[in-house]
């Protein structure tokens, strides 16, 4: 081989080496300049999956069923195997046809009694006067299916007050309780309130205690 070409190799070898270590050296930078900018680079906020509304009525019924909500708005009657809740008429509250005449409160003090449920288990008697389970189907006259608000209702858990303003709730409606719910919760349940069947039912309103005789 002459002088010459062996100069040539030697240059094209030698412009080889360059090249490949200028690539090195720009694939090196480069991929520092990634790591940098992937620490510098704000987290990516991660947004919670948004509940469907038959997702939201499930939880509510799954709320309302462990709550015993049943227990006392839907009337009671007697079965052969004994009492039950009538579900035809499923949250409709205390029947509008079933009249209640309380005791004494002086009777119900003997033997340390303090306070009586009527047999539909929608009725209560006791020192603060008589109560009836409301009626909280989405019927718009009888139910909550009129002027009754999703904030309306999360405040009358909240605060023990009808409408979340008006008078107080009176036992043994357990809004302590069922006011400790998160929000979500108590939406849930007011979503599943919605979806139940409509059951026209006139409520009788609440009863305070007589005036004591002086």
């Amino acid at each position: 081989m002459s002088s010459a070409g062996s100069l040539e190799t030697g240059r094209a070898a030698l412009a080889a080496v360059v090249l490949v270590a200028s690539g090195v050296v720009v694939g090196s930078m480069f991929a520092r300049g990634s790591q940098v900018s992937a620490r510098e680079a704000p987290p990516v906020p991660v947004v919670a999956p948004e509940v469907s509304q038959a997702d939201r009525i499930k939880r509510g019924e799954y709320l309302v069923t462990i709550g015993g909500c049943n227990d006392c708005h839907t009337p009671w009657v007697m079965t052969d195997k004994g009492p039950a809740p009538d579900m035809s008429r499923m949250l409709s509250g205390h029947p509008s046809d079933v009249k209640v005449t309380p005791p004494p409160i002086e009777q119900l003090a003997e033997g340390g009694w303090v306070w009586t449920g009527f047999a539909t288990n929608t009725a209560f008697h006791g020192p603060w006067g008589t109560t009836y389970a409301i009626n909280l189907t989405p019927e718009p006259i009888s139910g909550m299916g009129g002027v009754w608000t999703e904030e309306m209702f999360i405040n009358a858990l909240r605060k023990g007050k009808h409408f979340g303003e008006s008078r107080p709730i009176m036992p043994p409606m357990p809004w302590q309780a069922y006011g400790k719910m998160t929000d979500d919760d108590l939406k849930a349940v007011f979503a599943y309130l919605r979806s139940i069947p409509p059951v026209k039912n006139e409520v009788p309103a609440y009863e305070p205690p007589p005036k004591k005789k002086k």
